[in-house]
């Protein structure tokens, strides 16, 4: 069983012994801390917070409990239940709450779940609140309601229409322009809150013919649910079979977005954030920011278009900061992260499928073709288990000294540009790895650069 706290939540696979997996008492525990956070921050007045979940087997026991420790804090909740994660940051500012809670672990396999925080704008915590979250939670400094003080709950499913319409009404989505490209259009909601939320959003924007697969919210993963080549083939098949002429993928809690072309070939989780630029970019001018381990292929679009690239650190929160810093009007993250300020401040593929479906009606090619303007950039993605016995902060600082004479950027583990290609080596927040990102211009030659660091750092770590 894993538990890993981190300054963004808690995370874990359910079951086993407190504080080894994410079991009830830790449940109880990390929402006791951050409601006690809250109270802390707001020390007058009633504190209201959102909860929302995915539709992972574990949602409804996870979001019962959670809920309920709000409740005895004193604390009222609105229950989105079944939702997104940008659903709930766009609801957070809309109900005039203090917080937010998506109990959702992402990408992570169905034995997981997470409770992910969220501050009064519908943002993640900083990091100082993070750890100021933590430290409450270790010192078990609680303190509970009397019985006429206790929380209410109020149920909320207005929610969905209302994120749809925030999406519609935005200037760059174009419904009609979208209706009469007359798409057919195949998604794949890996049977969570994607298979309620994505289909409904396209028939809004003007989609008619929606080939659903896996829209049954039932936590029952059909496939890994990350959503990269290798767990697409499904969706893949359908659309040649089908004839449709794109595939849209969302991951269980649709904050990530990835595009399947037309015959069947990956569009590329690195280059949703690419395209949806490109598009922002030729109708508004202004800057980007994506995290160091994204292509660079965001950077070449922005300064075909006259605008500024800058880079952040891994992590969502980060990318955010570096967006408010350079008053970027797009930016994201390179896992198809799509994070467009007009909206809020987070990563939303609803947002995304209405500015690409936009994009791709206005532009006339298919989406291969779409693809094939771009810059050709291929990233290998490796891993490296950790043991206890390694030391990564000693591994990373070897490899930096070898590559002393190269340009490298260390804000955020090491990343080390070589010529005409990089790589990024860094600790995971959210699992016990080494993250070996590498990219060039080719897939051999990206994977041949990843292989050899990845024998370079087990070299370093034995």
């Amino acid at each position: 069983m894993t538990l890993i706290k981190s300054i963004s939540g808690i995370r874990g696979t359910i079951g086993g012994a407190p504080n080894e997996g994410l079991t009830p008492l830790d449940i109880v525990k990390f929402t006791s801390a951050y409601g006690t956070w809250l109270k802390q921050n707001n020390p007058t007045g009633k504190l209201k917070v959102v909860v929302g979940r995915d539709a992972r087997i574990s949602g409804l026991m996870v979001k019962n409990i959670c809920i309920g420790t709000l409740q005895g804090l004193g604390i009222d909740v609105i229950d989105l239940d079944l939702s997104t994660t940008p659903t709930v940051e766009v609801a957070v500012p809309l109900e005039n709450a203090q917080g937010g809670i998506i109990l959702t672990a992402s990408h992570n396999p169905k034995q997981w779940n997470a409770l992910k925080l969220l501050n009064e704008k519908g943002e993640f915590i900083s990091a100082q609140d993070g750890e100021t979250l933590l430290a409450i939670a270790e010192s078990d400094a609680f303190s509970y309601a009397e019985v006429d003080d206790l929380g209410t709950i109020t149920q909320d499913d207005s929610y969905l229409q209302k994120h749809i319409d925030i999406i519609k009404n935005l200037p760059l989505v174009d419904c009609d322009a979208i209706a009469a490209a007359n798409f057919t259009v195949a998604c794949d909601s890996v049977n969570s809150t994607g298979g309620i939320f994505v289909p409904e959003l396209l028939r809004q924007l003007g989609v008619k013919n929606i080939i659903s697969l896996f829209d049954q919210p039932t936590g029952e993963f059909p496939h890994n649910p990350e959503p990269l080549p290798e767990n697409l083939g499904d969706i893949a098949r359908e659309i040649k079979n089908q004839g449709a002429d794109l595939g849209i993928v969302v991951d269980p809690d649709v904050d990530r977005l990835a595009f399947v072309c037309e015959d069947g070939s990956m569009f590329g989780e690195e280059y949703t954030l690419v395209a949806i630029s490109d598009y922002v970019l030729s109708q508004t001018k202004g800057n980007t920011v994506s995290n160091l381990s994204s292509t660079r292929a965001l950077r070449d679009v922005t300064e075909k278009h006259g605008c500024s690239y800058q880079a952040a650190a891994v992590g969502e929160v980060n990318v955010v900061n570096k967006m408010k810093e350079t008053n970027a009007i797009i930016g994201g993250e390179g896992n198809g992260g799509i994070i467009y300020p007009e909206v809020h401040y987070g990563r939303d593929a609803l947002v995304g499928i209405g500015l690409f479906l936009t994009q791709l009606a206005k532009d006339g090619r298919k989406v291969s073709e779409l693809k094939a303007s771009y810059p050709a950039y291929t990233i290998s993605k490796n891993k490296i288990q950790l043991t206890p016995a390694i030391d990564v902060d000693d591994v990373l600082a070897k490899i930096k000294a070898k590559y002393a004479d190269q340009p490298i950027n260390d804000i955020d583990g090491v990343k080390i540009e070589l010529g005409n290609e990089w790589v990024h080596l860094r600790k995971s927040n959210t699992e016990p790895i080494i993250r070996i990102y590498a990219e060039s211009t080719s897939e051999s030659s990206a994977n041949a650069l990843g292989e050899r660091f990845v024998k370079e750092l087990g070299e370093l770590a034995s």
